[in-house]
C-alpha cells in the first residue's frame, strides 16, 4: 500500500542533488527495518533515481549525550540497533553509526546524498535537530511520521483538553492509516563504496562499554532490545495474556500487560504493527481489543499532542494547567503528615510498602504497570514538600529508572498527576481539587500477589548480576501498617 500524504512534510523543497551517491536516511526515532514509512519512502527514492539507500545514526556520548539517559537506556537501544542493522543489511541498505549528533551526521553525509529522508519525533531536542538539518542541507529533506498511528498534524492543530476531545478526531482517521505497510523491493543494493559506521554495532556491550556515560543505573535483564524481540513478544502476548486484557488490564499481578512501551519508546515496533496484530488476534474479544486500541493510540497520540503542542512540557509553571497550579498553591501550606526526601524515595524507603514495591520494580527492572504508575505519582505528590517539587522529583525518577523514561509518554503522565488532562474533583487537603488516589485503590488487585511478584522479578535481577540474589522479601508488617493508613 501507498504511504499516506498525511505522513509527509518537505522541509526543503529543492530539487534533488543530481549527482548524489545515495538517498540518506536518518534512522534516528524509528529504529526499525521493517514497517518503517520513512525507511520505506527512502527506498522508494532510491529505487526512483537509481540510487542506494544509506541509513545513519547520530550516537550521543559523553557531555553531549541524550538529556537523562544513562546504561540502562543505552544498553536497550544498542541492542535495537544491533538488531536494525542486520534487517537493514538483509534488505541491501546501508548503515552508517557514528558517535556524533543526529543533525551532525545527517548534515555531513548529506553533501553526498541526493534526497536526505528523516523520520518524526515531537521532544524539544528532536525538534531542534530537525530544525538544524533543514537550515543547513541543500538538497532536498523530506520527513515522514512514522512513531504515531495517525499523523500528529492531521488529527488536530491545537492543544487538546483531554482524551475525550481527542478521541473522536482520531477515529475519525484511523481506518485511513492502519494499513499494512509491505518492505519495498531495493533495487539498488548498497555497495563497498558507501560511507561505513565508525562504531562496530554488532557487539552492543563493546560499544556500551565504550561510552561516557552514567552507569549508576544499569542496563536490565527483564527486556532485551530490537524489532525482533518486540515482535516476538507482541506474537507471545496476542497467544496468551491478552485474552484477558479487557478485565485484567487494571490488575498489575495478572500479567495482562503487553509491556509494549519500551519497544514504542525506542521505535522498535510501529504502532500501526501492533493495532493491526490486535485487530487480527484470534484472542481476545471485543472489549479487549477496543481497550488496547484505546491505550495504544488513544493515550499514546494525546501525549504526543501534548509535547507537540506545549513549549515546555518539562516545566511545572507550564506543563501543569492554570487551575491545577492554582488550587495546589493554596494548599501547599497544609501539613503533610508524611514527607521523604527524593533519596528515600528512589531507594523505595517510605512506609507503604506497595509503593515501595513499585518503585522496586521502576528502579531494578525497568518498568512499572501503568495502573500503579498513577498511585506512584499521585503519592510523590502528597509526599514532597511543594507540589514544584514533587513534580520535579516524579519527572527526575521517571526519567531515570523506566526504560521508556524522557518519553512524550512521560512528560505526559507527570503532568497528569498534577491535573494535566483532568477536571477538578472534590476538595481535600494538600491536593485541593486535583484528583486524589489514596490505599484504597490497592484493594482493586492482589496487592499480596504483586508484592511477590515484584520480589521474584528482583530477584532474577540480582542474580543475573553477579550469580547472587540479594533481594530480601518486602515487611509483611510494612504492608499492614500501609493499608492502615490514610
Amino acid at each position: 500500500m501507498a504511504i499516506q500524504a498525511g505522513r509527509v512534510r518537505i522541509l526543503n523543497d529543492v530539487e534533488p542533488r543530481g549527482d548524489g551517491r545515495y538517498v540518506l536516511y536518518l534512522l534516528q526515532q524509528a529504529n526499525r527495518a521493517h514497517h518503517n514509512p520513512a525507511l520505506e519512502w527512502a527506498v522508494e527514492e532510491g529505487n526512483r533515481l537509481g540510487l542506494p539507500v544509506l541509513a545513519c545514526f547520530g550516537l550521543l556520548d559523553g557531555a553531549n549525550g541524550f538529556p537523562e539517559a544513562n546504561a540502562r537506556h543505552y544498553a536497550f537501544l544498542l541492542q535495537g540497533l544491533a538488531d536494525a542493522a542486520l534487517g537493514l543489511e538483509a534488505r541491501g541498505i546501508g548503515f552508517c553509526l557514528r558517535k556524533a549528533s543526529p543533525a551532525a551526521i545527517a548534515i555531513d553525509l548529506a553533501k553526498q546524498a541526493a534526497v536526505l529522508v528523516l523520520d518524526r519525533g515531537y521532544l524539544a531536542i528532536q525538534k531542534r535537530w530537525y530544525d538544524e538539518i533543514a537550515a543547513v542541507v541543500e538538497t532536498r529533506v523530506v520527513q515522514v511520521e512514522g512513531d504515531v498511528v495517525v499523523p500528529v498534524d492531521v488529527v488536530s492543530s491545537k492543544h487538546e483538553y483531554a482524551a475525550r476531545t481527542l478521541r473522536p478526531k482520531l477515529h475519525k482517521h484511523l481506518d485511513d492509516y492502519v494499513a499494512p505497510l509491505a518492505a519495498r523491493t531495493v533495487k539498488h543494493r548498497a555497495g563497498a563504496g558507501l560511507p561505513r559506521s565508525e562504531v562496530d554495532i554488532a557487539d552492543p556491550d563493546a560499544v556500551l562499554a565504550s561510552m561516557s556515560l552514567d552507569r549508576v543505573v544499569g542496563p536490565v535483564r527483564r527486556f532485551t532490545g530490537g524489532e525482533t524481540e518486540a515482535r516476538r513478544r507482541l506474537v507471545a502476548y496476542l497467544d496468551g495474556p491478552f485474552a484477558q486484557y479487557g478485565s485484567d488490564r487494571n490488575r498489575p499481578e495478572a500479567g495482562a500487560a503487553s509491556h509494549m512501551s519500551p519497544y514504542l519508546h525506542f521505535g522498535q515496533i510501529s504502532p500501526v504493527e501492533i493495532v493491526l496484530a490486535v485487530r487480527a488476534a484470534k484472542t481476545g474479544g471485543r472489549e479487549d481489543k477496543t481497550a488496547y486500541v484505546e491505550e495504544v493510540v488513544v493515550r499514546r497520540e494525546l501525549a504526543m499532542n501534548h509535547v507537540h503542542h506545549t513549549e515546555g512540557y518539562d516545566d511545572y509553571a507550564r506543563a501543569v494547567p492554570e487551575w491545577a497550579r492554582k488550587v495546589l498553591a493554596e494548599h501547599a501550606a497544609d501539613p503533610r503528615p508524611r514527607t521523604y526526601t527524593e533519596t528515600e524515595l528512589a531507594e523505595g524507603k517510605t512506609h507503604d510498602v506497595y509503593w515501595n514495591a513499585a518503585q522496586a520494580e521502576m528502579r531494578e527492572t525497568g518498568y512499572m504497570h501503568n495502573h500503579l504508575r498513577m498511585y506512584w505519582g499521585k503519592k510523590i505528590l502528597e509526599w514532597s514538600p511543594s507540589p514544584e517539587e514533587g513534580f520535579a522529583r516524579t519527572l527526575r525518577l521517571n526519567n531515570r529508572y523506566f526504560l521508556d523514561g524522557r518519553d512524550a509518554n512521560s512528560f505526559t503522565n507527570v503532568a497528569w498527576v498534577y491535573g494535566l488532562h483532568d477536571r477538578p474533583w472534590a476538595r481535600r487537603k494538600i491536593f485541593g481539587t486535583v484528583r486524589y488516589q489514596s490505599e484504597n485503590s490497592l484493594r482493586k488487585f492482589d496487592a499480596k500477589a504483586y508484592l511477590k511478584t515484584v520480589e521474584a522479578l528482583c530477584r532474577a535481577e540480582a542474580e543475573g548480576k553477579d550469580g547472587h540474589a540479594k533481594v530480601r522479601p518486602l515487611p509483611e508488617r510494612s504492608a499492614r501498617r500501609a493499608k492502615g493508613s490514610s
